[in-house]
């Protein structure tokens, strides 16, 4: 994989960002982050690899920039969820989660497991929250996943949030399905290769069979 800075370079860099944001004093030392960058940049390596986009890969190789947004909100949620499902390490996982929320407006906590792969497009004012993820996740920015009456949906391949979308409770959702921009989908069911428009109460669907092309199949 290609990086924009070599792994201690980039343990050190948001070891700064960290400390720059948090100045208590329990500090991050970079050997922390250290400790789990082999792990996430397998992650984000498998990840981008599955994305057709010029930013993502070069060649046969992934890309990551940590100066491109959306791969460094991709990068910190990977960090965060790998501090503390690995080590158990909450104050270095919250720091992250927090960090990333104030640098890129999005909400995804550190419990919340996403699948190997995904991608954030712009993801301002965008909430994860619990459910069951499929792999080839896209989600735009100001969308919502979470629960209604405490029951989470449970998404499938191929899911794509588009902007100021949102699935909330008992929701089962086929591969290759989306929500158009502003649609509510809540205690509802959705057979694949289906596209949702609207709300509860006015809605329509319509067929879509093929898988959007941001994916390398």
């Amino acid at each position: 994989m290609i990086l924009s800075l070599a792994e201690s370079e980039l343990a050190q860099y948001l070891s700064r960002q960290l400390n720059n944001m948090f100045p208590d004093a329990r500090g991050i030392a970079p050997s922390e982050i250290e400790s789990v960058l082999p792990d996430v940049l397998e992650r984000v390596e498998h990840c981008f690899a599955q994305i057709r986009n010029k930013y993502f890969i070069d060649g046969p190789d992934a890309v990551f920039n940590h100066l491109h947004g959306d791969q460094y909100a991709m990068f910190l949620y990977l960090v965060s969820r790998a501090a503390y499902a690995r080590n158990g390490d909450a104050s270095l996982a919250s720091k992250v989660f927090l960090l990333n929320k104030a640098l890129h407006g999005i909400d995804v906590f550190y419990e919340v497991e996403l699948p190997g792969v995904f991608l954030f497009v712009h993801p301002l004012g965008t909430v994860l929250g619990r459910a069951t993820y499929s792999d080839y996740l896209l989600v735009y920015q100001r969308c919502s996943v979470g629960s209604n009456h405490d029951r989470y949906p449970k998404l499938g391949e191929y899911f794509t949030l588009r902007p100021g979308s949102a699935v909330l409770g008992a929701c089962d959702v086929g591969r290759n399905c989306t929500l158009a921009a502003q649609s509510l989908l809540i205690d509802d069911n959705l057979a694949a290769d289906t596209v949702y428009f609207g709300n509860p109460k006015l809605s329509s669907t319509r067929n879509r069979p093929e898988i959007i092309s941001i994916w390398k199949r």
